[in-house]
Formats: C-alpha cells, sequence, structure tokens
C-alpha cells in the first residue's frame, strides 16, 4: 500500500556521507523533503540533484530540510556530493529497507530488462511526522521546482 497524506511517515535511521546518523525524530518540528533516487552520478538521478542542489536556500527559506536516499554506499555519496557541491545530506540505504517502507523498492524496465530498484519518488513530511505529499515515479528535470511550489 502506497503512502498517502495523512499518514504517518515510517521512521528511518540512515548513514550519510560522513558517517553522520540521521532519524526521522531528529526532525521533528521541522518539514523535511525525503526524495529517492536510483544511483549517484547517473544522468537523470545528477540532473535532480543539481537542480535540487539549485532550490536548496529557497525550500530551507520555507522552513523544509532536504534529504536524499538511494542505495549507494557511504563513500559514493560523498564522492557524488563532493563533484556536484550538494549542500544537502545523502543517505545510505544499502539493504533498502527504508525504500521499502516508503514502497518505493520495486520492479524497474530499463532497455528491455527487468530488475529490482529504487522508484524515483519524493515525500513531504510534516513537522508532526505525517506526510503531506507523496510523489510516486516523479521525473527528474523539474521536479524540484515542482517540489518547491508545492509547499506553502
Amino acid at each position: 500500500m502506497r503512502l498517502t497524506p495523512g499518514m504517518q511517515a515510517p521512521p528511518f535511521d540512515l548513514m550519510d556521507g560522513e558517517g553522520r546518523p540521521h532519524r526521522l525524530n531528529d526532525y521533528r518540528g521541522k518539514r523535511v523533503i525525503l526524495y529517492f533516487y536510483p544511483k549517484d552520478d547517473t544522468p537523470g538521478c545528477t540532473i535532480e540533484a543539481c537542480d535540487f542542489r539549485d532550490r536548496n536556500q529557497d525550500l530551507a527559506k520555507k522552513g523544509a530540510v532536504l534529504l536524499g536516499v538511494s542505495a549507494d554506499d557511504e563513500v559514493s555519496h560523498q564522492k557524488f556530493a563532493k563533484k556536484y557541491d550538494l549542500p544537502f545530506p545523502l543517505l545510505s540505504d544499502p539493504d533498502h529497507s527504508v525504500a521499502s517502507s516508503y514502497e518505493v523498492w520495486g520492479k524497474k524496465k530499463f532497455l528491455g530488462r527487468e530488475f529490482e530498484g529504487i522508484i524515483r519518488s519524493t515525500f513531504v513530511i510534516g513537522p508532526d511526522g505525517l506526510i503531506e505529499k507523496a510523489m510516486y515515479e516523479v521525473s527528474p528535470l523539474g521536479h524540484a521546482a515542482e517540489v518547491l511550489a508545492g509547499i506553502s
């Protein structure tokens, strides 16, 4: 069952590229933009990350904290963040347990091949820990602007 507005956001406890833990409870009282992406330093994921980078200050002005999540390891996240000067944490979910709890781990098709992976999706989590917006299977191009426009 997919997450919908009003539902409690599943908890998470993940490490970022610097080896620091991030838990949903750490952000109580703040709006969290939690975006899931398939893989560091791939074309679509780079477009999306750089778009979020360019809108990060505007998101912060609206009181939102941005966190990216993929199954890549911490070293990969560190390289990706440094290469593109990403000012927000990238969290490592190597066993895809958090992606599964957000219903974004599943079957995908690419070039006629079927495999399991992260389905590009974004969640806006309110200061109370409830899902305000759930966006599944988003396009990387223009998505950050869509997220920003949807935050009051």
